[in-house]
């Protein structure tokens, strides 16, 4: 088994491309140790104690490095863990029952209704030309809410803290969704 590696816009993170599925639908990002409680790959990943991040995508995985890790170091032990996971067959996720686990809405703003239309029109734009741009450096953008104008999203994966993210958020997806939807003034991210 080959495991490709990309560098993303953003110098902390990188993206592993593993030439299978990682996830079947959507996404799925652990900010922290102990959400990555629910994968055991995810866990080995922050067990290193040089990961900061971890985000799959439907056929990479994106690893942000700790503050002052290397990436000369902690590429190699990344690609071990990826290696050891997918040949073994392990589950991406750990067994357990879904009742503790809460599914948060798309829209953290309570929308007009007379803004249906827009709201459709900017979610299209968003899965057809937005996620899948992203995706190619290792993220994902999640629409949040849309609200007098202003539209509001969610970066994860590799977009989150880049430091380009805003040139991007702003440059491009702003420019992109104000082109084809004029309602919308801006774009802010959350």
């Amino acid at each position: 088994m080959l495991i490709r590696t990309e560098q993303t816009p953003n110098p902390a993170t990188r993206k592993f491309l593993p030439e299978q599925t990682v996830m079947e639908a959507g996404t799925r990002d652990f900010a922290d140790a102990e959400s990555a409680a629910a994968s055991p790959l995810a866990q080995a990943l922050f067990d290193s104690g040089q990961v900061e991040g971890v985000f799959y995508g439907r056929d990479f995985i994106s690893v942000t490095a700790a503050p002052a890790v290397s990436w000369s170091d902690l590429e190699p032990l990344v690609i071990e863990t990826l290696l050891d996971h997918f040949v073994s067959g392990a589950p991406l996720f750990a067994q357990g029952s879904a009742a503790g686990i809460h599914v948060a809405s798309d829209n953290d703003f309570e929308e007009d209704p007379e803004d249906a239309d827009v709201i459709d029109q900017i979610k299209e734009l968003i899965e057809t030309r937005v996620r899948p741009a992203v995706a190619q450096d290792g993220g994902d953008i999640v629409y949040k809410g849309y609200r007098h104008g202003h539209l509001y999203l969610s970066m994860h994966g590799a977009c989150a803290g880049c430091p380009s993210s805003t040139v991007t958020l702003k440059r491009g997806i702003e420019s992109l969704i104000r082109h084809y939807v004029p309602e919308v003034e801006s774009v802010e991210a959350v």
